[in-house]
């Protein structure tokens, strides 16, 4: 008979990244909720590349599960794969930045 203590039970992802289109200059939001807190090693990336909180990029965290990626002011050249890390958990989104045709 094997007892699992509650607190190792591994967490899983309880909603991942959508897909998400958004015109240049606006903002993209990226939610990713686990399905309870105190997961380690929490990464966000675009196309690979580690993402870090800053003034374009806003990486939040709501009640240890919910766990939110905003990049502001995007550009054409932002549009790529989106990737939330929780330890061994991976959710994957594309991010679609559509530009403004000034030939209407």
């Amino acid at each position: 008979l094997l007892l699992l203590c509650h607190a190792e039970e591994a967490a899983v992802i309880v909603s991942g990244l959508r897909n998400t289109d958004v015109f240049v200059g606006e903002s993209a939001t990226f939610t990713c909720e686990l399905s309870h807190p105190g997961v380690k090693n929490v990464q966000w990336w675009l196309d690979g590349t580690p993402l870090h909180n800053n003034l374009v990029t806003e990486i939040s965290e709501q009640d240890g599960r919910i766990h939110t990626l905003t990049l502001n002011d995007v550009a054409c050249h932002d549009s790529g794969t989106v990737t939330f890390r929780a330890g061994s958990l991976i959710s994957s989104a594309k991010l679609l930045v559509k530009g403004i045709s000034l030939l209407a």
